[in-house]
């Protein structure tokens, strides 16, 4: 798996929600201009249906449908399309039919979980003239953006089994919305005792392993635009957020701080010097995730909903530890990918399926690894460090106020990103041995534990804080 699987520029306000069915619908259009469609249904399961129209899934599918790519997609049209199709009752495909469609009729809001697979479930049903069915796809929409069908599906849980040490590992599963696999990498992992291993027999950094990977695909200078394109994307995220007032969409009437508490740190002389970092980590965070719920264009780090632990990490950096050099982004990225990659492969980063501890834990996670190497750690207090940072997001639960990544998102944000740095530090002051838990352990724990949560914590709003916490 490449790190760019990782790291996407995606649109608000989430990953699983927005950007990977947006993904689905037009892969699911893609290269049909034959079919004579007449009409088109969207059924959207479970997860899907319960926080789907706080989370703009609605949203979504259409522009998909249309043609349109995270990437990108205009923000204007994606703020007005559901009322510019239902006002018009027509959508235009991407292959440039106009077909007729009833956005209260043609979007299937369905409660039920699919027996089988993943609880973020989208079905595209496309009829002729005569109501017939010409064609029909489910798509499973998997966390960070990325997409599978059934059978990819199916593989990849089965490539997750236990397995025979002495048995032959089956090749990861991709996504299908072309990011490609690394062709004939030179260090093949998928544990952290992998990389260390590796580490120690080849005499190389983390970063220089996922670097080695990345080069049997890309040349040195691709990764380096692709890098810059991740990096730049989360500044103007950043810039955004800090220069933008108002209240939040949604109907929350959230108010947006992040101009606010810039503000105040720029000109307050009083500020407590002792946690004045911190409090710089935290306004950088919400400016992301403000930012992400109000529907702007974010980078997936991992997830969309954890989108602003690791550019508010990597601004603390250089505002307080060091400036922050092409180099130095490299390490941080690489490093904080190969433990992000670890959790994809081996558990998953969807709110759906492992409640909050995949999406913010993670983040947090990668951003302790990546944070952890820029200060000078070695592979084992790398791994320590996104170990200590996973460990204590465990059992986190997913339960947006109103399906909306607001409450308590955007502040879970600031957090993971604080738990971050500590963790580093704390991993600094470590060796190898003192270390109790295995980041590889706690990988396999917060698995277990998203296996055994309850339903109603894992993004379906109908547990925690979205039923308890707020008057609304």
């Amino acid at each position: 798996m490449s790190i760019f699987e990782l790291f996407k520029i995606g649109i608000g306000p989430s990953s699983s929600h927005t950007v990977g069915p947006m993904k689905a619908a037009k892969l699911f259009i893609d290269g049909e201009d034959n079919l004579d469609i007449q009409r088109l249904s969207i059924r959207l399961n479970g997860s899907l249906c319960l926080t789907g129209k706080g989370h703009g899934t609605d949203r979504a599918v259409l522009l998909g449908l249309m043609g349109e790519t995270p990437e990108r997609v205009d923000e204007d049209l994606y703020q007005t399309i559901i009322e510019r199709v239902t006002s018009q009752k027509t959508l235009k495909l991407g292959n440039s039919q106009i077909i007729s469609f009833n956005y209260d009729n043609d979007i299937i809001w369905d409660k039920t979980f699919l027996k089988e697979g993943h609880p973020n479930s989208l079905t595209f049903t496309a009829y002729d003239g005569a109501g017939k069915t010409i064609k029909s796809e489910t798509y499973y929409s998997v966390g960070g953006g990325s997409i599978l069908k059934a059978p990819e599906l199916n593989d990849k849980k089965d490539s997750m089994l236990p397995r025979d040490s002495n048995s032959e590992k089956k090749d990861t599963v991709q996504s299908n919305d072309s990011i490609p696999k690394l062709k004939s990498p030179p260090h093949v992992y998928s544990t952290g005792n992998d990389l260390l291993d590796i580490s120690e027999l080849h005499k190389l950094s983390i970063s220089d392993i996922v670097r080695e990977n990345e080069l049997s695909t890309y040349t040195s200078s691709q990764i380096d635009d692709k890098l810059d394109v991740i990096w730049n994307v989360m500044k103007s995220c950043v810039k955004r957020g800090i220069e933008t007032e108002g209240v939040l969409p949604g109907g929350l009437n959230v108010f947006r701080r992040a101009k606010d508490l810039h503000n105040e740190l720029i000109t307050n002389t009083k500020i407590n010097k002792s946690t004045i970092g911190m409090d710089w980590l935290s306004m950088y965070a919400i400016a992301v995730n403000e930012e992400n719920a109000a529907g702007g264009r974010v980078v997936t780090a991992p997830t969309n909903g954890a989108a602003g632990v690791i550019p508010s990490v990597l601004h603390y950096f250089d505002k307080f530890e060091q400036s922050l050099t092409k180099e130095k982004l490299s390490v941080f990225f690489f490093t904080a990918g190969a433990v992000g990659m670890l959790f994809k492969e081996n558990a998953s980063i969807s709110g759906a399926e492992m409640g909050c501890q995949g999406e913010v834990g993670v983040a947090s996670s990668m951003a302790a690894a990546g944070l952890a190497a820029l200060l000078g750690g070695n592979p084992e207090q790398v791994e320590c460090a996104a170990e200590i940072a996973m460990e204590h997001h465990l059992g986190m639960t997913c339960d947006p106020v109103k399906g909306l990544v607001q409450i308590p998102c955007i502040e879970r944000n600031a957090m993971g990103a604080i738990k971050a740095v500590n963790a580093a530090h704390l991993a600094l002051k470590r060796t190898l041995s003192y270390r109790k838990v295995s980041l590889d352990r706690v990988i396999k724990t917060m698995k277990k534990t998203g296996e055994d949560m309850n339903r109603t914590y894992k993004e379906t709003s109908l547990g925690g804080l979205a039923v308890h916490g707020v008057e609304c």
